[in-house]
């Protein structure tokens, strides 16, 4: 049975970023991906963030295959052919260090996992790990399918996205429930690059992206985007299953009729669909994460609930954590402690870390729109209708106007449900 120092079980973000990581401090470390290579099971708006990209491969973005920086942002609620939409655009964002750039994972992953063999990391692709290698009660490996295919290791660093099978088994993750996953489907669509400047009001090169409510998910818990890629538009939507599936909908379904939008529709016409991706996203938050070590197991990424969907964060909290935990293994490693006790250095220096501390701040958020839908189905509506009835010139006085929209506000949500709400939003985020 070969060995390693570290076995890392996913090779996305955050399990190439723990290799890196591990491989830098000295450990023969292993990345075992399911995929053909890494990035071609792996689905994401794609965004890609600069200062936690930066912490695992200091200025990146000098070579790494991204497609835009993002300049502009856009949110925007849709209530039926209506759109109310809050844009910020900071054109300094086209210059190094960036804040973000939009990029396509097969790519990108791919890229990463070329800096992770630069730093001697081996990775074996097309291969499962299956489970966990044990003698007594350690943790010493890992068993592929693969005829001799077990490979032994000092640290086994779970990244195996949210589909947690080898977590699950280890008991560290509870199996997964409808109501803590999303399901994602997005669609790249082919477009020349001058049209997509043109359509999204950019300078050669620049990007911008899209995130949309209310209608554009029918009112579920969920959002919307588009974002610009070089020559390309990815557009697609992530919905909770829970939600999905008690509306008898498709994600196909939720799509189509995002596309047909009037809005959308004027941005994506004459494009071609190159792909269609599917995948499930974790949705749980804080009170989801799940016990985050073991003796001689530490679990990161996706596998580890670290996505925070409100602010459209998970490809950064996974090279975080993946880089603080390709430390700790190595630190363990070489002070002969792998012990629970000295896994445990990882949760808590994650804890520190912006990770736990903004999925902590969010903790009430997801339980809070899935107890109150009218969230994303009523308020919508209602500020649609306010926008279309302060805008309309049609003789009527302004101060008349503004009576008759507080009127149409509340025949649809009463005085007192709006304070009830206002005061429970406080809370949720507070």
């Amino acid at each position: 049975m070969e060995r390693f120092d570290v076995i890392v079980v996913g090779g996305g973000p955050a399990g190439l970023s723990a290799a890196i990581s591990a491989a830098r401090a000295g450990m023969k470390t292993v990345v075992i991906e399911r995929g053909d290579f890494p990035g071609t099971k792996n689905v994401m708006g794609g965004v890609l963030y600069t200062q936690p990209t930066e912490q695992v491969v200091p200025e990146f973005w000098k070579e790494a295959p991204l497609e835009r920086p993002v300049i502009e942002q856009r949110y925007g609620f849709l209530s039926g052919d209506e759109l109310v939409t809050a844009t910020y655009r900071d054109p300094a964002w086209a210059e190094p260090p960036y804040n973000a750039h939009t990029v396509l994972r097969v790519k990108f992953d791919r890229w990463l996992a070329e800096q992770a063999i630069k730093e001697g990391v081996m990775i074996i692709p097309e291969t499962v790990v299956e489970d966990l290698l044990y003698r007594h009660d350690r943790v010493v490996g890992v068993r592929t399918g693969r005829p001799e295919g077990d490979l032994g290791a000092e640290v086994v660093i779970l990244a195996e996205g949210v589909n947690n099978f080898v977590a699950q088994k280890a008991g560290l993750a509870p199996k997964l429930t409808p109501d803590r996953v999303a399901v994602a489907v997005k669609e790249i669509i082919a477009l020349p690059p001058e049209k997509i400047e043109d359509r999204f009001c950019l300078e050669p090169g620049q990007g911008a992206t899209i995130e949309l409510f209310g209608d554009s998910t029918a009112g579920m818990l969920g959002t919307a985007f588009v974002y610009t890629n070089k020559d390309s538009l990815s557009i697609g939507l992530g919905v909770i299953l829970s939600q999905l599936v008690a509306s008898k909908l498709t994600p196909n379904d939720l799509l189509e009729r995002l596309k047909a939008h009037p809005y959308i529709k004027r941005l994506i016409q004459g494009g071609e669909t190159k792909e269609y991706l599917a995948h499930l996203l974790p949705e749980g938050g804080y009170k989801a994460v799940p016990k985050l070590y073991r003796q001689g197991v530490l679990v990161v990424g996706d596998t580890a609930m670290f996505v925070n969907g409100l602010h459209r964060e998970g490809s950064n909290l996974a090279m975080i954590s993946g880089k603080i935990a390709g430390e700790v293994a190595a630190e363990a490693i070489k002070s002969g402690d792998v012990s629970e006790k000295a896994m445990s250095v990882y949760a808590t220096r994650i804890s520190d870390t912006f990770v736990i501390k903004d999925l902590y701040n969010y903790r009430n958020v997801n339980h809070f729109f899935e107890s109150n839908p009218h969230f994303l189905k009523v308020y919508p509506e209602i500020v649609a209708d306010s926008m279309r009835m302060f805008f309309t010139v049609d003789g009527v006085p302004k101060r008349e106007r503004l009576k008759q929209i507080l009127s149409n506000a509340f025949a649809k949500r009463s005085k007192g449900s709006v304070l009830r709400d206002l005061f429970g939003a406080w809370r949720a985020f507070k």
